[in-house]
């Protein structure tokens, strides 16, 4: 399996060979347990009840990751990944929770290929806000649809995992930021509205300056060399990228 880059910046996915039952019985366990007791020791410094659902939390999600077995232990980034996940991302991480309810009901369809030691679970199905669009909640990335096209995948890779990294290093601000951006930009969007109307339409205005603008996507976008992206009204939010594409960062590194 060819290697790629994760925002985190180390190099992944790593081949990983077909474990036994009680290999998986075992790593689940350990992640459940590991995971439990960091998110109620670090929980637990902010009030008792607050270390308590804490562990509850980054227990659950080391049980299913374990089982999984998402996590990349034999790298940097798979220990960081855990540890952020049970710990700073609890918050962002019971979105995950529901996210794997929800694609257990809808029969999500999960997507080893991009899920196994690369810190991520992926859905083909599951949540969803908009159809075409995948959805990532903490570590879960609903909404894949078709990976098996190579532009469907990379969006995976550049775009949403971005979105998963994100939630790691902002953990609780990353919601709560992204949703003041939304609610704070639909507002603009309806006075940006007035003044272009009737060139403009109103959804595609509002879409522009509540999703498209707001900076954790600017990043996404931008990453997945996909800036500015073609449901961006033109005039409307950041002009160049924000960062270098990971696909160029790739290329770099395998010349070197």
């Amino acid at each position: 399996m060819k290697a790629e880059f994760s925002e985190a910046g180390w190099p992944g996915p790593v081949p990983a060979t077909a474990p036994t039952s009680g290999a998986r019985v075992a790593e689940s366990v350990v992640a459940g347990a590991a995971g439990a007791v960091l998110g109620g020791v670090l929980g637990g410094l902010i009030a008792p009840a607050v270390g308590w659902s804490a562990a509850v939390v980054a227990g659950t999600n080391g049980v299913i990751s374990g089982w999984r077995r998402i996590y990349s232990w034999r790298r940097r980034d798979g220990w960081i990944a855990f540890v952020l996940d049970s710990t700073w991302n609890s918050a962002p991480i019971v979105g995950s929770l529901l996210a794997h309810g929800i694609a257990l009901v809808r029969h999500g369809d999960f997507e080893a290929s991009l899920s196994t030691r690369q810190n991520r679970h992926v859905y083909r199905g599951g949540a969803t806000l908009k159809k075409g669009y995948a959805l990532t909640a903490g570590n879960v990335i609903s909404g894949a649809g078709d990976v098996d096209r190579p532009r469907r995948r990379r969006l995976i890779t550049d775009h949403e995992d971005v979105h998963v990294w994100q939630s790691r290093w902002f953990g609780p601000i990353y919601p709560l930021v992204y949703g003041m951006w939304f609610v704070g930009g639909s507002v603009a969007g309806f006075f940006l509205w007035l003044r272009r109307r009737p060139k403009e339409r109103l959804g595609s205005l509002v879409e522009s300056c509540a999703y498209y603008t707001n900076p954790f996507e600017w990043w996404a976008y931008s990453r997945d060399d996909h800036w500015p992206p073609s449901g961006k009204a033109l005039g409307v939010g950041w002009r160049k990228a924000a960062v270098r594409p990971l696909a160029q960062l790739r290329a770099e590194r395998e010349h070197r």
